[in-house]
C-alpha cells in the first residue's frame, strides 16, 4: 500500500511538472475563446497548477534575491 501511494505521488509530481503551464494558459483560452463549458475537476486542476506556477516563480526570483555568496538569508528565531 505504501509503495502504491509513493508511485501515485511521483506520478502527480511528474504530471504537474510538465502539464502546469499548458493547463494554466490553455484552460482560460478553452473557456473564453472556444466556448467550452466549465468543469469543476478542470477548475480545481487549474487552481492547483496556478499555485505551482506562482510558487515556482516565487522560489526562482524572490527567494534568490535574498541569497548571497555566503548563503541564503533566513530569518529563523
Amino acid at each position: 500500500m505504501k509503495r502504491t501511494l509513493l508511485d501515485l505521488y511521483g506520478t502527480w509530481i511528474l504530471f504537474f511538472h510538465y502539464a502546469k503551464w499548458p493547463i494554466v494558459i490553455g484552460l482560460p483560452i478553452l473557456y473564453l475563446d472556444m466556448g467550452y463549458k466549465h468543469n469543476i475537476v478542470m477548475d480545481i486542476l487549474w487552481v492547483y497548477s496556478l499555485y505551482l506556477v506562482l510558487e515556482g516563480l516565487y522560489k526562482r526570483y524572490i527567494l534568490r534575491q535574498k541569497c548571497t555568496s555566503r548563503g541564503c538569508d533566513t530569518d529563523k528565531k
